[in-house]
């Protein structure tokens, strides 16, 4: 499985974030993908997640932003897009993905993600 992701960098508090992550090389027709992110100094942290077997699923997350996914038979790209960002949304968000996955992506512990992108730099600052 191939993990790209895109977008994030540089923003001001208030303005709008959009990253995408193109995932593919899926061996199964179910598997789950996701996106983490690791504030400084903290653990890193769930923010939505997508099952095929039960699309996107409710996460308790802090972050608040509007989850999109668009799957075709090769990729399936997942969008986050953060309005009125803060400086506490500054972090490297991660996009992570699991094959041969047919149950609830909120059952999956981190660990149990077996792809994980590069991580995307987001910072919120004046």
């Amino acid at each position: 499985v191939q993990l790209v992701e895109s977008g994030g960098g540089l923003v001001r508090p208030g303005d709008s974030l959009r990253i995408s992550c193109v995932a593919s090389g899926f061996t199964e027709d179910e598997y789950a993908v996701g996106w983490f992110r690791q504030v400084p100094g903290q653990e890193r942290e769930g923010v939505r997640c997508y099952s095929t077997r039960y699309g996107k699923e409710f996460q308790p997350s802090s972050v608040e932003a509007r989850f999109t996914v668009a799957s075709d038979k090769s990729e399936v790209t997942l969008t986050l897009e953060m309005n009125h960002v803060t400086p506490e949304d500054t972090a490297v968000y991660y996009c992570a993905a699991v094959d041969d996955w047919g149950f609830s992506c909120r059952e999956l512990r981190q660990h149990d993600w077996d792809y994980w992108g590069q991580g995307i730099q987001v910072t919120v600052s004046a």
